[in-house]
């Protein structure tokens, strides 16, 4: 096993050297203590909702010092923490990690074990989707901050025009709708193609393609055989074939947002982390939008899956462990803590905030300048969320390389979104490229 994680290392190493040099930003060495003698726990993180944790925190543990890095988000921070791991310095003692990429770092022998402190006391206190998301396995390896159960946005204005009373069911009701919502000028929705949604509905389908073993020796990949990718790749081809779903505009774009706000998308189908972006970035939209359910691959279903998220990761070179655990304890698991970041438009990982009155029955956001807004006609959308987030099924795992599977997507199943190939072709595509960077970075790849 010894010999296996030093081969994984290697791997890893050199795939960090092929990226662009990156400082590491600027990172104190982990195990340093300030002027005064106080320890100092260094965290990247690009979530600046954290801010506020840090300085409650550290008038209750005046010994310990939180200084932040904003290394970049997700790849941008994942190719900076490479070069520090590759360079053995300033590598930070907490790093921001999204949950997809939790496997990658576990399995490098990057992130501590965080079963060593306890942890498992916490398994019935977060959602099942982001508890199973931080467990490698038999590992814990990151704390949750922050989830995106998927629920379905649609423009009521839009759907009323087009004759629909209400958000579809289904996914053959969703089918449907798409046609008469195409007659008015409109799309039910826009996606050009992007790993992270794919990866989220086939979750919601019930897929299960990816997997690793237990000593972290083999991975199987099964894209071209998984029932949940089939189904979602027969559907999706049907709406690309027919042109009733947009794939020319890039999602979270300026244009995406001026869609949003113009009604030329009619639905969104995201995750809870989006009412703040559609808040300040397609403000025409106020008061026409609603939230629902994901439409149900079967009638009377409620299952929904996981699109984004991210815990905070203790890293294995730190010399200051155990403070920035406490640290971690508390901004995940803190009641003050949690809240401070649900008022600042963050979404929970835990069941206990999920069910706080104060959230549920949310029916306005207060914008960038201040004002606020009923952006959903009166709904109480944190209520709708976390129905969703009960309903989200744990039989779902990442490849230990998501970060970069994601990077190859679009060069393969995203052609799909363009008409130069299928889903399924895409993926078949996609699945040996994904076999092909298993091999290399020392693992048995089973299909």
């Amino acid at each position: 096993m010894k010999f296996f994680m030093k081969k994984k290392m290697i791997a890893f190493c050199g795939a960090a050297a092929m990226l662009l040099p990156l400082a590491a930003c600027g990172t104190p060495q982990s195990g340093t203590t300030d002027e005064h003698g106080k320890t100092v726990v260094n965290v990247w993180a690009w979530d600046n909702n954290l801010k506020a944790n840090a300085k409650e925190f550290m008038k209750k543990n005046p010994n310990i010092v939180i200084k932040f890095t904003n290394a970049g988000s997700g790849k941008d921070e994942y190719q900076a923490l490479n070069n520090a791991l590759e360079a053995g310095s300033g590598v930070p003692d907490i790093a921001m990690i999204e949950y997809y990429a939790i496997p990658e770092y576990a399995i490098k022998g990057s992130l501590k074990n965080l079963n060593d402190y306890g942890t498992a006391k916490y398994k019935d206190f977060f959602t099942p989707g982001t508890w199973n998301a931080v467990n490698f396995n038999g590992g814990m390896y990151g704390m949750p901050v922050d989830s995106g159960p998927m629920a379905f946005y649609y423009n009521k204005e839009v759907f009323d025009k087009a004759g629909i009373s209400e958000a579809p069911k289904t996914w053959d009701e969703f089918y449907q709708d798409a046609k008469k919502i195409k007659q008015t000028g409109s799309y039910i929705t826009n996606d050009p193609g992007n790993a992270g949604f794919f990866n989220a509905m086939v979750w919601q389908a019930g897929g299960h393609p990816y997997s690793t073993s237990k000593d972290g020796t083999k991975v199987t990949i099964k894209l071209t055989t998984d029932k949940g990718v089939q189904k979602f790749c027969d559907f999706w081809q049907k709406m690309i074939d027919e042109g009733l779903i947009e794939t020319k505009t890039k999602d979270s774009s300026d244009d995406w947002y001026r869609s949003i706000g113009s009604g030329e998308f009619a639905s969104v189908i995201s995750a809870a982390w989006a009412p703040g972006m559609f808040l300040n970035r397609a403000p025409e939209g106020a008061g026409k939008w609603r939230i629902a359910q994901m439409p149900a691959w079967n009638a009377g279903e409620n299952v929904s899956s996981e699109y984004g998220g991210s815990s905070l990761a203790l890293m294995s070179s730190s010399k200051n462990a155990d403070a920035a655990y406490k640290f971690m304890e508390f901004a995940s698991t803190n009641s003050d803590a949690i809240m401070s970041r649900v008022n600042q438009g963050g979404f929970p990982a835990d069941l206990k905030t999920m069910s706080n009155d104060e959230f549920l029955n949310q029916t306005t956001m207060v914008n960038s300048d201040g004002d606020t807004v009923d952006y959903f006609g009166g709904e109480k959308f944190n209520a709708e969320f976390a129905e969703a987030a009960k309903h989200v099924t744990s039989k779902f795992e990442f490849l230990p390389y998501d970060v970069y599977a994601r990077s190859v997507f679009t060069d393969t199943v995203g052609a799909a979104y363009m008409g130069q190939t299928t889903m399924k072709e895409g993926v078949k595509a996609w699945q040996d490229k994904l076999v092909e960077q298993g091999k290399i970075q020392g693992f048995t790849v089973n299909e």
